[in-house]
């Protein structure tokens, strides 16, 4: 759950692991890809894998390096977007619009999914779908994702082989592809992965627009994840519906390039929590945004959860995270498509304790809601 578009991201790794890129040394690998006696594809129109790799039993390090670059690569087609692919020292990626926006972002096992929650293709689609979202998030395309992925040595082939089926397929909804990576020995799984995206001729929608007078609108779901960690969280798997919300979140890519060709003010996805990410929409902006909790969708299996464990629905929605829907400012006279909902309003900010009249030299940028602050936390933070 990025709180921040991460510009460098290491892990440690173990002393005397090996490094493997997907690069030239595929042509080594060749060797290695006997080791896996065929590759199948996905089933039609499924977008889920059909049935895994035949002959991919045993562990990564019986693989071995270079058959699992052989064979993950084998898995990775390539897009109009990639000019060089797998196969050399980097990649060559189009960039026609001569920008290029980047991400970075990571997953560790044990903190951002565990293996006994979420299957292998599950935890590739939503690590793809996290660095996608924030692509769009600056108003961008996406086109291409360089992954790299440690793993312990007596992970079985089998996880690795379907983690990047998962992550090829969400990468294909968006449009983009899997362009190369590098894998290493780890002691958990550990994903990193940057996106990259082009604007195609369009300003970038940052966080820092938003103006006193603009709407706040919401593209997406909001809160069905928070509730299917939730769940999980209490040993239980249902409602399936916010589990598998939780496992494989669904953002709405081509939001992010809708809401700048309307002419969004700020754009921001919502990763740690809608309160919490306006927050930082309301700190570079220097404004206040309040939310108006009448607007917003309580879906009824939120709700469902909620009185299972005696709790506010509400809660998920304003301050769940991991859902990536896209939260933009608008001016108040733009006709927004009906996925969009207006959730809220950006004010002028005030010193805390001010009750009315204009805001004062200094004054701090705030989140509330409905008027009054919020009570409790806004929404994820890594540290605390």
């Amino acid at each position: 759950m990025p709180s921040e578009r991460a510009l460098w991201c290491t892990v440690p790794v173990p002393a005397g692991a090996g490094h493997g890129t997907m690069r030239a040394d595929i042509n080594d690998a060749r060797s290695g890809a006997a080791q896996v006696t065929q590759i199948r594809g996905t089933q039609a129109g499924s977008g889920r894998p059909a049935g895994g790799a035949e002959g991919a039993g045993g562990t990564v390090a019986e693989l071995g390096e270079f058959g699992l670059i052989a064979a993950m690569s084998a898995r990775l087609p390539t897009g109009p977007d990639v000019l060089l692919g797998p196969g050399d020292d980097a990649a060559v990626i189009s960039a026609p619009d001569s920008r290029v926006v980047a991400t970075t972002d990571m997953l560790v096992e044990g903190r951002h999914f565990r293996r006994d929650w979420s299957p292998a293709y599950d935890v590739g689609r939503k690590a793809a779908a996290q660095n996608l979202a924030d692509v769009a998030a600056m108003g961008a395309v996406p086109t291409a994702l360089l992954v790299s992925f440690g793993a312990p040595p007596d992970l079985p082939a089998q996880w690795a082989l379907e983690f990047t089926e998962g992550l090829r397929d969400e990468t294909a909804e968006a449009g983009a592809s899997v362009a190369g990576g590098d894998v290493v020995a780890s002691g958990p799984i550990v994903v990193s992965i940057t996106a990259l995206g082009t604007l195609r001729g369009r300003p970038a929608v940052t966080r820092s627009g938003a103006r006193p007078g603009d709407v706040v609108a919401v593209c997406g779901r909001l809160g069905w994840s928070a509730a299917g960690l939730t769940v999980l969280g209490r040993g239980f798997r249902s409602p399936r519906v916010v589990v598998e919300a939780h496992r494989r979140p669904e953002p709405p890519y081509d939001a992010g390039p809708e809401a700048a060709e309307l002419g969004a003010s700020a754009l921001i996805d919502v990763s740690d929590g809608l309160l919490a990410d306006l927050g930082h929409v309301a700190r570079a902006s220097g404004v206040r945004i309040d939310v108006d909790t009448g607007t917003l969708d309580v879906a009824d299996p939120l709700r469902a959860v909620a009185a299972a464990i005696n709790a506010d629905p509400l809660r998920f929605v304003l301050t769940g995270g991991e859902d990536h829907a896209l939260a933009a400012t608008f001016g108040p006279d733009v006709e927004l498509p009906e996925r969009w909902r207006v959730v809220g309003r950006v004010l002028a900010a005030k010193e805390h304790g001010q009750t009315g009249g204009e805001p004062h030299a200094g004054a701090e940028p705030a989140v509330t809601v409905d008027g009054e602050e919020y009570e409790g936390p806004a929404g994820h933070d890594h540290f605390r």
